[in-house]
Parts: C-alpha cells; sequence; structure tokens
C-alpha cells in the first residue's frame, strides 16, 4: 500500500441502488493486491453490512482493468511459517465466507490468485468478456491459502482445478463460464450494468427467503442428499412465519408487485 494512500480508501463503500451495497477494491498502483490492510477492511466491511437490514445485496469488485492480482508479494517474501499462521486469514475471510447476503463479483481483468479466492466467495460471478482467472501460486513455490484448492475443485471439478492448481495457467471467461466457476460472461463495458441489475432484482426479493436459499446451497452441497433435503424442508417451512410470505402469495393473487420487508 501506497503511504499517501490511508487504509480506508483502499476498499470503498457505495451505495447506487436501494438495497445494494458495492464494495470497490481501490489500490490501482498495486493492481489491487490483496495487501493486509485491505483485507481487514474487507473483514470490518463485510461485518457491517452483514447487520445492516437496508442492505439486501452486496457487489464486490476491483477496477476496470483488474479485479484482484492477489496477494501482495511484498508482504510475504521475508516471512516465516509461525507468521503466516499467526495472521490467521480464515478468521479475517470469515466475514465474506459467512456473509449471509447475496454477494455478487463483478469481475473485470484478472483475478489471479488471491483475487480468484476473493471471487469465488461470491455467489454470483459476473465476468467482462476480457477477465482471466489463474491461481499461479505454485510459480513462487507456495500453493493457493485461503481456499483456492478447496472451493475452486467444488466449482469445477478435479480434474480442471488440478490443471490450474498445477500449472498456474490462466484461463478465459468462456473458459471460465463453460467450466461452472463464473454465471455470466458479458461485455467488458456492460460488466457493472450487469452486476447491478442483477443486484437490484435480488434486493427486491424476500431477504429472509434469499438468505435460507443461500444457507441452504452452500451448505447442503457437501452434506448427504438426504441431510441437505432435510436442511431444505425446514428452511422451507419457517418461511411460512413469515410476514413476507402472506405479501408475496397474497400480492400473487392480486396481480400486483409484492413489497417484501424482511419480515
Amino acid at each position: 500500500m501506497s503511504d499517501s494512500q490511508p487504509p480506508e480508501d483502499t476498499l470503498l463503500l457505495e451505495r447506487p441502488a436501494e438495497g445494494v451495497a458495492v464494495l470497490r477494491l481501490n489500490r490501482p498502483q498495486a493492481t489491487n493486491a490483496l495487501s493486509l490492510e485491505l483485507q481487514q477492511q474487507l473483514n470490518r466491511r463485510f461485518t457491517e453490512l452483514a447487520d445492516d437490514d437496508s442492505v439486501r445485496c452486496i457487489i464486490l469488485t476491483g477496477g476496470d482493468k483488474v479485479f484482484a492480482a492477489g496477494g501482495d508479494i511484498t508482504g510475504l517474501i521475508d516471512a516465516d511459517p509461525i507468521e503466516i499462521y499467526k495472521r490467521h486469514t480464515e478468521r479475517v475471510w470469515a466475514p465474506i465466507q459467512n456473509c449471509p447476503k447475496p454477494v455478487v463479483a463483478a469481475i473485470s481483468g484478472y483475478a489471479f490468485g488471491g483475487g480468484c479466492e476473493l471471487a469465488m466467495h461470491a455467489d454470483i460471478l459476473i465476468a467482462g468478456e476480457s477477465a482471466s482467472f489463474c491461481q499461479p501460486e505454485i510459480r513462487i513455490g507456495i500453493m493457493p491459502g485461503i481456499g483456492g484448492t478447496q472451493r475452486l475443485v467444488r466449482a469445477i471439478g478435479k480434474a480442471k482445478a488440478m490443471s490450474m492448481a498445477l500449472t498456474g495457467r490462466p484461463i478465459s471467461a468462456h473458459e471460465a463460464w463453460v467450466a461452472g466457476l463464473v454465471s455470466e460472461v458479458c461485455a467488458d463495458d456492460e460488466v457493472m450494468d450487469t452486476a447491478l441489475k442483477t443486484a437490484r432484482t435480488i434486493a427486491r426479493m424476500p431477504p429472509l427467503a434469499a438468505e435460507q436459499i443461500k444457507e441452504c446451497i452452500l451448505h447442503g452441497m457437501d452434506a448427504s442428499l438426504e441431510s441437505a433435503l432435510s436442511l431444505e424442508r425446514k428452511a422451507n417451512a419457517m418461511l411460512f412465519a413469515s410476514r413476507d410470505q402472506q405479501e408475496g402469495m397474497q400480492a400473487f393473487l392480486d396481480k400486483r408487485h409484492p413489497q417484501f420487508t424482511g419480515e
């Protein structure tokens, strides 16, 4: 991080639409490398937004040319194993991983290393045509350490994950879409508009239902089918106690747009 840039300026918070918050990585001089300061800012902002009832969907994005270039090598080259362990990145990234609200990643340019791992924390990934994804850690003698080996294999399967992690070769946005890593590919100049349109759609949905859908998908994917189905049944039944369920069904019968309050 440049000495001239205050830590709070490395992550910008914007509110472009009702119910939508945008977190924008802002270290252009360092290709949005994930310094310890920037990671702490992500931790704080995700913690705050998780508790903000006015926010129903979060967009995570970077610059027009780069989403995030990975970890900050200058902060790693002289680190010893105990220092790396004591950083406890799993705790730093926990508010992102455990965010109850839907997260949309708007990805332009390259998402490499920690940038790819950060993008994989999102629920919906929207990539520009020129975007690329890579886990290049092996090329500098290490390996993905913020979930890259685990989230990648769950997203695209063993064969493709092995290829990316063992060769450090980047894949294009189209390859990522075919593999199942990203949800949608659009023109480079339409990435934020597409992400905002998606986020606005989600923000109009009942937030309790959105949170339960996210929880069931994430927790169910690593459980047995029977356990996952049980989780789904109970979550669905719980939603029938909400006012939004009554509003949604009555609005359908009345042929009008529902007004969901999150209650």
